[in-house]
């Protein structure tokens, strides 16, 4: 069967516009969360990481007076535009045709258009627009797709997901290529279910750390480029998708498995598929959300997974939770760390607040990083779990 390999991409958050933007932003050790005081998202200050709307707004029309002239910037909404520009921007680094039928087009959110709910905007456009098929469908349609997407929301593990279907479907034969994009907006909505479980936190979350309380929203979209041909692809030095898989610990409708079973099956199985042991993982690119539950919850899957030594980290300090983006982001800066070898610091860390002695990046260090577990948790007890690999 092919080999999947990881290529082009782009990151869209509140830290920049392409992916280099963003790594830079992060090497300099910047947040992109900021204190919101809009009423309309909360009704008291909250961090949140938000796309700057006014180059959104520039960037697009520059896009469509380049590519769509006959296209008016209105007629889409701000997650639609966040996606395009994103699957667009990682497209043109590659010699793949996305109108090609051996490409398919992975579609992953969680709210997908959640702010057509909210007037002024549900009588703008259509209501069906709100729903995640239609706005697959306004995906397909502008880039001449002549394939359904394949639409993942699967809570949080959504991103990452995402990549394991993707890779699933290459090695069957049944595409050549995969274009996985991820993203999520933040609306007053979002904001409310949040809150109601009371797991939001007052100042920017601290992943992994003694004194965190809670976690951070944030908004943005991001895309990977596979396929079984590395050339095609822009990628330069050729890192495989070795091995994926999900689980449910089936524990509560939003809380994990306290045990950290449910993660560690994830991990246990694609480290028994991929032939590799625990010393063999170099980097671990964690979910990491700063709630108590959550973190807590991950030391224990990586403890019984005997993966206290190797290094790892969260990059939800840095932009925040973007939810169904938050797998696609975070593999995108992972892949980055890999090739650059570099292990990039997780930004609010300071002590260690978990049970299980986890070792988490504490500053910027270099690495020689062939193996990278990403992994990802989420609401109703989902687990999923990656490792990407240099060939």
């Amino acid at each position: 069967m092919a080999e999947v390999f990881a290529g082009a991409d782009n990151i869209i958050t509140s830290l920049g516009f392409t992916t280099s933007e963003n790594i830079k932003n992060i090497k300099k050790g910047l947040t992109g969360l900021d204190i919101s005081t809009d009423e309309a998202l909360s009704p008291v200050p909250l961090p949140l990481s938000l796309i700057d709307q006014h180059r959104l707004v520039s960037s697009f029309e520059q896009y469509i007076s380049t590519h769509h002239t006959g296209l008016i910037n209105e007629d889409f909404t701000r997650l639609e535009k966040m996606f395009i520009l994103s699957i667009h921007n990682a497209l043109s680094k590659t010699r793949i045709n996305i109108q090609d039928k051996r490409t398919l087009l992975i579609l992953s959110t969680t709210k997908g258009n959640i702010d057509l709910l909210t007037p002024p905007l549900e009588k703008k456009f259509e209501r069906k627009r709100v729903y995640l098929w239609e706005l697959a469908r306004v995906l397909k349609d502008h880039f001449g797709s002549p394939n359904t997407p394949m639409v993942v929301s699967n809570a949080c593990i959504s991103g990452v997901l995402g990549i394991i279907f993707g890779k699933r479907m290459i090695k069957a034969g049944l595409y050549d290529n995969v274009i996985v994009t991820g993203g999520d907006i933040i609306t007053d909505f979002v904001i409310s279910g949040f809150q109601s479980f009371q797991t939001l936190s007052p100042e920017p979350c601290k992943p992994f750390d003694k004194s965190r309380n809670g976690l951070s929203l944030g908004e943005g979209c991001g895309t990977i480029i596979f396929s079984s041909d590395p050339a095609i692809i822009g990628s330069n030095e050729e890192i495989r998708v070795l091995s994926g898989a999900c689980s449910n610990d089936a524990n509560h409708i939003s809380g994990p498995s306290r045990t950290g079973e449910g993660l560690y099956i994830a991990i246990r199985n694609i480290l028994k598929s991929s032939m590799l042991k625990p010393e063999d993982i170099d980097y671990i690119s964690a979910h990491g959300t700063a709630t108590d539950y959550n973190d807590e919850m991950e030391s224990k899957a990586l403890s019984w997974a005997k993966l206290n030594p190797v290094p790892v980290n969260s990059y939800k300090g840095c932009f925040g939770h973007t939810l169904g983006a938050a797998g696609v982001i975070e593999s995108i800066i992972s892949l980055y760390s890999m090739k650059q070898n570099i292990l990039l610091r997780s930004t609010g860390f300071e002590e260690l607040g978990v049970s299980r002695k986890i070792n988490v990046i504490d500053k910027f260090k270099e690495k020689q990083i062939n193996t990278c577990l990403k992994t990802a948790s989420g609401f109703g007890g989902c687990n999923a779990a990656v490792i990407f690999s240099k060939y």
